[in-house]
């Protein structure tokens, strides 16, 4: 799971935040609301970095106010990163749901919430190394799901629904950790540099695989 997590409620598709301070001091937002700009600052810049840094200080100076008031939201740097990796995820689990939803559920779905796993990885590099520096052992089949993010989520529940119900845990375990590494595998192998993308070889790769019989 994520450590130090705070929750985050943002819409996946629109991370836009009014950020201006208001006239009094600088330091208040129109909204009331830093915790959320700071977040949608910090997911544009980690996006615009090669690797998956930033500081509370250098933060709080391009939202115009002082470190103070963004340690009140975020204690320290390693906090602000946990809850840019949550966000992180919950976008990726967004964009799954997305696409699951217009295959029309089930086995097609899955399979789109694998190929949309690989396509956001390729599209979000620095985004899916903040990720995985931050995430700490996943319980794929107990874990909080507002903990895990929603993109961990989508996968057990993909798995869920594809599954009989006569499986044993641990053979549900086996089968989310199959389809996980699996297109994480994938997706680090093009983020490497081992492979060129293409977004047709992706797409035969998750497809060729029925995670009902891992």
């Amino acid at each position: 799971m994520i450590r130090n997590v705070y929750g985050v409620n943002m819409n996946a598709n629109d991370n836009s935040v009014n950020i201006q301070p208001a006239a009094d001091d600088g330091n208040s937002y129109h909204h009331g609301d830093l915790r959320s700009a700071a977040l949608a600052l910090g997911m544009e810049r980690i996006k615009q970095l090669d690797r998956p840094d930033l500081g509370l200080r250098a933060l709080a100076r391009d939202l115009g106010v002082s470190a103070t008031a963004l340690y009140r939201h975020f204690p320290n740097k390693g906090a602000l990163l946990d809850a840019l990796a949550l966000e992180g995820l919950n976008q990726l689990g967004a964009h799954q749901a997305a696409a699951a939803a217009k295959a029309g559920g089930g086995m097609e779905g899955f399979v789109e919430v694998g190929i949309t796993y690989v396509e956001w990885s390729v599209a979000n590099p620095a985004l899916v190394r903040l990720i995985y520096n931050q995430v700490n052992k996943v319980d794929l089949v107990h874990g909080n799901p507002s903990k895990m993010g929603e993109a961990f989520h989508q996968l057990r529940k993909g798995i869920a629904a594809m599954m009989p119900d006569e499986l044993s845990e641990q053979q549900r375990t086996t089968a989310a950790l199959h389809a996980w590494s699996l297109v994480h595998g994938l997706a680090m192998l093009i983020l490497d540099g081992q492979i060129e993308y293409d977004a047709d070889l992706v797409r035969r790769v998750v497809t060729m695989t029925d995670f009902r019989l891992a």
